[in-house]
């Protein structure tokens, strides 16, 4: 059973959230919070293994209470839903430790499916968000030369090539096609290469491949399915 809270200002839309899952057999709403601050409370006393993180609420924004969180390493999974498709609040949900984002008016079987995907420890990565990582990394100051940093010189050759397939937003079978393995072998490079960085997930090693210089902004990325584990 996967146990979640909900944190969302809105009464109406808490309640019809947790109308849609406590359908669904597997999922178990066990709280609700109205701001971000009392997100945190409830996050914190209830230990859910999924939080649904509004962006946009009173006394403290969805943004910063998931930062805070993810900072005390709580155990929770945070997956981002709003109604604004916009690049900055994708990349600030990605950079507080967000284990995934979705768009309010997504279908439920998609909700259902992501809250699933991030408690089972992956994240939910879609092409689209990738994009707006990347969009965002244009505007930032160039990178620093991956081979300045010790973590990175620390990876074997396939590992950096791994990571910055990863930086391009491929799957787990993207990158088993690109370098010609199987897709064991791929899961197995892409959890060496998170082990070896203190990365969360797959989501945070884009982030972590742009930051430094695997990834150039520019590089194609790759349209399909969402990535996920």
């Amino acid at each position: 059973m996967i146990s979640i809270v909900v944190a969302d200002d809105q009464g109406m839309v808490r309640a019809g959230f947790r109308s849609l899952l406590e359908d669904v057999p597997d999922l178990r709403v066990v709280g609700e919070a109205s701001d971000g601050e009392q997100a945190m409370e409830v996050v914190r006393r209830l230990r859910p293994d999924v939080t649904l993180m509004d962006i946009r609420m009173p006394v403290l924004d969805g943004i910063a209470a998931t930062s805070r969180l993810v900072g005390e390493g709580t155990p929770s999974r945070i997956l981002v839903l709003t109604t604004f498709d916009l690049d900055e609040y994708v990349f600030e949900a990605l950079r507080a430790g967000a284990s995934g984002f979705l768009l309010k008016d997504a279908p439920a079987e998609e909700l259902v499916a992501a809250i699933r995907v991030v408690a089972s420890g992956d994240a939910l990565l879609a092409p689209g968000v990738t994009r707006r990582v990347i969009d965002a990394f244009v505007r930032l100051p160039a990178p620093r030369p991956a081979s300045s940093d010790p973590e990175v010189s620390a990876l074997t050759p396939r590992e950096r090539e791994v990571l910055a397939l990863l930086g391009r937003g491929l799957s787990n079978a993207g990158i088993a096609g690109q370098l010609f393995v199987s897709d064991a072998t791929a899961k197995t490079h892409v959890s060496n290469v998170l082990g070896k960085l203190g990365l969360r997930d797959r989501v945070h090693a884009v982030i972590y491949a742009y930051e430094h210089g695997l990834v150039v902004a520019g590089d194609p990325t790759i349209d399909g399915p969402p990535s996920r584990g």
